[in-house]
């Protein structure tokens, strides 16, 4: 398996978890993988009343930093341009919204997640 697809499988495999984690903490899940021109939001959920645009990170070593570091002020610019998007689209007038981080750590099979709310 080359090294992009290793990637995607383990990007695939901590939305899996991530999902999964949100659900036992009460989100509702709206989307997943929502695109909007050049950007991606990886879950779209409901936290009570307020609309969560969530960016799943996931690691399989603390190698390279922690998973949430991955959030670059440019990937924040680009989930926020496709937040709007989505807010266009479905037409959702003053609502709610705020933007977490799923962090999913993966080590010998075992996954751990932390939720970090209200981000950016």
């Amino acid at each position: 398996m080359n090294n992009r697809r290793a990637k995607r499988n383990v990007g695939s495999t901590g939305e899996v978890i991530a999902e999964k984690f949100l659900m036992n903490n009460g989100y509702r899940i709206l989307e997943k993988n929502f695109y909007y021109q050049h950007g991606e939001v990886d879950i779209i959920a409901k936290d009570g009343e307020t609309l969560v645009f969530v960016e799943v990170k996931t690691r399989r070593s603390g190698r390279f930093g922690a998973p949430e570091e991955a959030v670059t002020p440019k990937k924040q610019e680009i989930l926020r341009r496709t937040a709007e998007g989505y807010v266009i689209l479905k037409n959702l007038n003053n609502v709610e919204c705020r933007f977490d981080v799923v962090s999913v750590s993966m080590n010998n099979g075992n996954a751990t997640c932390t939720l970090l709310k209200d981000c950016f």
